[in-house]
């Protein structure tokens, strides 16, 4: 009977797994073994510009979704998100400074943002201050799972200087 139901269990959770594949956008029949032969952390520093709200989240998403598949191939991944230009005004809180239209986007956004700011592997959240003045909005209404830095184009400078791969998604 013990027997049948270790069977049972671990049926179920490969269904379960299964489905959690399925449905996160992870492709069972693909993987990145190749590239990623060897490697036990990747370190990447995404410089996020869009003011395209839908456009935005999507990069989001993919984001984590890549940040899940390297751990789930035995890869740390090593994050950071540094925005700037006009994303900056779909990462704060001032609904007035936010399109209309985007509002709902936005909110969606932000949800994403607090899921990210404390998962493994995303080593931090960076709003440009430059970008900040540029866009009219203000420090106090970023987004609280994001450190406002002096001037993200220094940053990224510097987090290539220490083995970032820079990516501009």
């Amino acid at each position: 009977m013990k027997i049948l139901s270790y069977r049972a269990l671990a049926a179920m959770m490969f269904v379960a797994s299964s489905q959690f594949m399925a449905t996160s956008g992870f492709a069972a029949e693909f993987n990145d073994h190749a590239a990623l032969a060897g490697m036990k952390e990747v370190k990447v520093a995404f410089d996020i510009t869009t003011g395209d709200a839908k456009a935005l989240l999507n990069r989001l998403k993919i984001i984590d979704e890549t940040r899940r598949s390297l751990i789930q191939q035995g890869v740390t991944p090593h994050f950071l998100l540094a925005f700037r230009g006009p994303a900056t005004k779909l990462i704060q809180t001032d609904p007035s400074k936010i399109k209309p239209k985007d509002r709902p986007v936005a909110a969606q956004i932000a949800a994403e943002l607090k899921a990210m700011s404390g998962a493994p592997g995303v080593d931090g959240l960076q709003q440009c201050s430059v970008a900040v003045r540029e866009q009219h909005t203000q420090a106090k209404n970023v987004d609280p799972g994001v450190t406002v830095v002096g001037n993200a184009w220094i940053s990224l400078m510097a987090y290539e200087n220490r083995g970032y791969a820079y990516i501009a998604p």
